[in-house]
């Protein structure tokens, strides 16, 4: 069977209504509702070829159609009418760079909780790795005998920490020489230009123990390592609970139980964003096996080339495509340009 104009529009119709309402539907509801100057049984044939060939399927011998995983690929693909936000979405958007945030992990915070407000799905984003940002600052905070804090802030303001231990006293003078060391030598350089081997030359140098010292190197090189590593960020994960299809208790608990498997969920959405551009993987065609009733809409946010995150939504396959779409893209456009402004360059005008 050929797919034809007409099978197009009724697959259309029957989509955008299902997405509406989370009813099967009939041949009668589409000939009433739409006009496709067709008839209820010719509706009814085509709907027959449309199921046969993959697109719809009938969950009960009585009841109406629902799209497949292929008829939704066909819609998104295809038949989806494009969608611009308005004036009101974009100022609620917006929203999320208008408070004048420090670091990258806030921004994403901030950009996944407007999301999920907005399209009332789960919203999520993956922080980039940063190998090739630079160190900003390094400081060295005692906090009681024999322990301190080693924090590392880089220049995108992202900030990690690691508590270290002393096996001998460490006065705050000492703290303060190595502090200034430590960002005499290291500021301004790469995760990969840092070398943890001259500190402890120069640490000797300047007088300091390697009982001392050793830790507070071992500590600053954790907090380089963790910057390395993808951070994970969700918002609204009881949204999914508003949808008819999670209203069965033991479908809603395996989702919100996938949501705790940072890992997974992370290699995901890192898997499934490319370069540039919208990926839409529906149903099926996810990777992971628990969310393969669901559609990740997901949109790489890119730097100069030297750091990429990874931006999602996750949500029914009944999802509104269109909306989500053209929210994320709008969301990728305000996140890269708040990164260029935390990393001070001039972002480009939204």
């Amino acid at each position: 069977m050929i797919m034809d104009d007409r099978k197009k529009r009724i697959l259309q119709a029957i989509i955008d209504d299902y997405i509406d309402k989370a009813e099967p539907i009939g041949s009668r509801t589409i000939a009433r509702k739409y006009e496709l100057g067709l008839s209820s049984a010719t509706i009814r044939n085509e709907m027959a070829d449309l199921e046969e060939m993959g697109y719809l399927a009938q969950p009960h011998t009585s009841a109406g159609r629902v799209p497949s995983d292929k008829g939704y690929r066909l819609y998104v693909d295809k038949l989806m009418p494009a969608r611009d936000l308005n004036h009101e979405e974009i100022r609620e958007l917006k929203s999320a760079t208008e408070t004048r945030v420090y670091e990258l992990s806030q921004l994403l915070k901030q950009a996944t909780a407007v999301l999920s407000g907005f399209t009332k799905y789960t919203s999520m984003a993956v922080t980039p790795r940063m190998r090739n940002s630079t160190i900003k600052a390094i400081q060295i905070v005692p906090i009681e005998p024999g322990k301190a804090l080693v924090i590392v802030v880089n220049n995108a303001g992202i900030v990690k920490n690691s508590l270290i231990k002393f096996a001998e006293q460490a006065n705050s003078e000492m703290l303060g020489r190595i502090t200034n060391l430590l960002n005499d030598k290291l500021a301004g350089l790469t995760f990969e230009q840092a070398d943890i081997e001259q500190i402890k030359t120069l640490g000797r140098e300047i007088g300091v123990s390697g009982e001392i010292l050793a830790p507070i190197l071992e500590g600053t090189a954790d907090c380089i390592y963790q910057m390395g590593d993808h951070e994970m960020y969700v918002e609204g994960s009881t949204n999914i609970l508003n949808h008819p299809e999670y209203k069965d208790m033991d479908k809603a608990r395996q989702f919100l139980s996938m949501l705790d498997e940072k890992t997974s969920i992370c290699r995901a959405l890192s898997g499934s964003a490319q370069p540039f551009g919208i990926t839409v993987r529906i149903g099926s065609e996810n990777d992971l096996s628990s969310i393969r009733d669901c559609s990740l809409v997901t949109v790489s946010y890119n730097v100069s080339d030297t750091m990429a995150g990874t931006i999602g939504i996750i949500g029914p396959t009944r999802m509104e495509y269109s909306k989500v779409i053209s929210s994320i893209r709008y969301m990728k456009k305000l996140v890269s340009d708040e990164i260029d402004r935390l990393l001070g360059r001039e972002p480009d005008s939204v």
